[in-house]
């Protein structure tokens, strides 16, 4: 049997309908790619969801300093505080999803403020985690005037003074709250949480003598801890900081639980839908800013160390600090408002 020509006429037209689809389709991923190869072609805003000075934006003013190296653009950090790090982070979720408005994610902006906040709960799907890049140890300090230099004399002292000695935190549910309760229920104290309206007044109370006992981030802590206005007890930290050789750190203790609780972090986050070439190329910006010599110099300084999380460890990391963060603000009492 004799196979029937298909007239020339057909053919030209079924491939020029193929080459006019495949062409349509190589003009609508265009932009999209054009747009991946050339970022970035201007200054990157970062948010920084908490004030000027604090822990967040110490590290966001040495991170973006390093991204500016291994991006080839300016990062301009801008400080959107207000309600614990949540404005910011809504703020940051609002941007345009084009790569040029990235912001800054802690322990507390992406893991217990959907916790706290009913208006926050579903504001992790608006965003993209990028990479984890920095770990930083939490300090216990006590003031001069409770009469202890040590984690034991510490604990014996709170174990024989019962809701006599008292503890400032942040605020209701955040992670210096965490922090204080989970001490009590370990070490079977009864430390009364007195809690502030933000790091700032609880710091500035506890350097007074207001409260005894304050658990913080060392770098907002460390110049008064030098200066022999607080006394560091312990740390929450993988190894006893260069800056504090004397203070013993939970895991030495054998606390591993408040060892991991303590240990703070911070990342970049971008909003949800920015492009996946974009993603990438402000993940590997960001990792290696965060190695290089200058930034790991600044780092140390602070007490703080790189770490090594992509995309994705970092975004099953936040699942699971946020399922552990759900337990302990059940057992604090603290509901979400």
């Amino acid at each position: 049997m004799r196979n029937t020509p298909v007239p020339a006429r057909r053919l030209s037209l079924k491939s020029l309908t193929l080459s006019t689809l495949a062409a349509g389709a190589a003009l609508a991923l265009f932009p999209a790619a054009r747009a991946a190869d050339a970022y970035p072609s201007k200054p990157v805003k970062l948010i920084v969801p908490f004030a000027a000075g604090g822990s967040t934006d110490i590290v966001a003013r040495v991170l973006a300093e390093g991204m500016r190296q291994t991006l080839g653009q300016s990062i301009v950090v801008d400080n959107k505080a207000g309600a614990g790090g949540l404005l910011g982070t809504e703020a940051l979720a609002n941007a345009a999803a084009d790569g040029y408005t990235i912001g800054m994610a802690t322990v507390s902006t992406m893991t217990i403020n959907p916790l706290l906040y009913t208006r926050a709960a579903n504001l992790g799907a608006k965003l993209t985690p990028v990479a984890n890049l920095v770990t930083m140890p939490s300090v216990y300090m006590v003031h001069p005037s409770l009469g202890v230099n040590s984690f034991e004399a510490f604990v014996a002292k709170a174990k024989a003074q019962p809701k006599q000695i008292s503890g400032a935190v942040p605020g209701p549910g955040t992670l210096g709250h965490l922090m204080l309760a989970s001490f009590n229920e370990t070490l079977k104290t009864d430390i009364l949480v007195v809690p502030y309206r933000g790091n700032g007044p609880a710091l500035n109370d506890a350097l007074a003598g207001m409260v005894q006992v304050m658990p913080d981030q060392l770098p907002s802590s460390l110049p008064h801890i030098k200066s022999g206005k607080l006394i560091a007890v312990a740390l929450a930290s993988e190894s006893r900081s260069p800056e504090l050789p004397n203070v013993p750190t939970f895991k030495e203790l054998g606390y591993n639980d408040l060892n991991q609780l303590g240990i703070s972090w911070f990342g970049i986050v971008a909003p949800k839908n920015t492009p996946a070439a974009i993603v990438k190329r402000l993940q590997e910006a960001a990792v290696k800013a965060a190695h290089l010599p200058d930034v790991q110099k600044r780092l140390k300084t602070l007490g703080a160390t790189p770490t090594d999380m992509d995309q994705s460890q970092f975004a099953a990391q936040i699942t699971a600090q946020t399922q552990r963060h759900k337990v302990l603000l059940d057992k604090a009492g603290v509901k979400p408002e």
